[in-house]
């Protein structure tokens, strides 16, 4: 037991320091890394896809990377956004690593990235441990999911520096109690801000985008004091109290709208 703790505090302690090399090299580049997390079906690759389109328009250089078991579907329907895109295919592994990341974006990603966006595996455990060198870290729930996500993945949520929640056009359908979510956020991670989107009616278009260029040019991050526990990665981290001024999430709305994967350049194929 002993021996296979101590290895998973290696691969973790491996990793951070794979991750923070990442980020140092992206800063020193003008790009900010953002780490999207979530279950399958969330839509996430939908609010991507009208991130990236926004992003176009506006004239900002982004790009994104997918990661998925198999299929390149995400990335095909990203990638027609005319933005560079590249898929991971993970062969099984459930998350991504630094290391790896690394490797992916080495010869491909372009110099004048701004803004990187980076989609995990749709799973919010395992990904939940892995420091990626982003300096955003996003974790989404459809209002199909239930108000208890955050409690039930408490690693995941508690270490987000933004929750958004898609879907909601059809909340009321789904019977989405929202103070209950918002209660529950707050929990595991105090001060966080909660952001409500659709990408069917456009609550919430660009909030993301926002965020990430305001992270790159100097802005603070919420960032939650985390600690993990018994130093096994599988364990999510727990999360330390905050001052009673940051005890609730901020709300906003906005009615405008290990195996050895190959990094695939979708963007290039298609």
């Amino acid at each position: 037991m002993c021996r296979t703790t101590d290895l998973r505090q290696a691969v973790l302690a491996h990793n951070d320091d794979s991750a923070r090399a990442l980020r140092a090299e992206l800063a020193a580049r003008g790009t900010v890394a953002v780490s999207l997390l979530s279950s399958p079906g969330s839509g996430k690759t939908a609010l991507l896809e009208t991130e990236l389109a926004l992003a176009r328009e506006r004239g900002v250089p982004v790009a994104a990377l997918t990661a998925d078991l198999a299929t390149e579907n995400d990335a095909r329907r990203l990638a027609r956004t005319g933005v560079p895109v590249q898929q991971v295919l993970t062969d099984g592994l459930c998350h991504l690593e630094a290391v790896m990341l690394r490797g992916y974006l080495a010869g491909w990603l372009p110099s004048d990235t701004r803004v990187l966006f980076v989609e995990n595996v749709g799973n919010l455990v395992c990904p939940a441990s892995y420091d990626l060198g982003e300096s955003l870290r996003v974790t989404l729930a459809s209002v199909t999911e239930g108000e208890d996500k955050p409690l039930k993945y408490p690693g995941a949520f508690g270490l987000a520096q933004l929750v958004l929640v898609t879907k909601t056009d059809i909340a009321a359908a789904a019977g989405f109690d929202r103070d209950t979510f918002l209660a529950n956020v707050a929990r595991v991670n105090p001060g966080v801000e909660v952001v409500f989107t659709s990408a069917r009616d456009g609550q919430g278009q660009g909030v993301l985008l926002e965020r990430a260029l305001a992270v790159r040019d100097g802005a603070e991050a919420h960032r939650p004091v985390m600690t993990r526990t018994a130093g096994d990665r599988d364990t999510p981290p727990v999360v330390l109290p905050q001052s009673p001024a940051h005890a609730h999430p901020h709300e906003h709305e906005h009615a405008h709208a290990h195996p050895h994967p190959h990094p695939h350049p979708v963007a290039d194929q298609l």
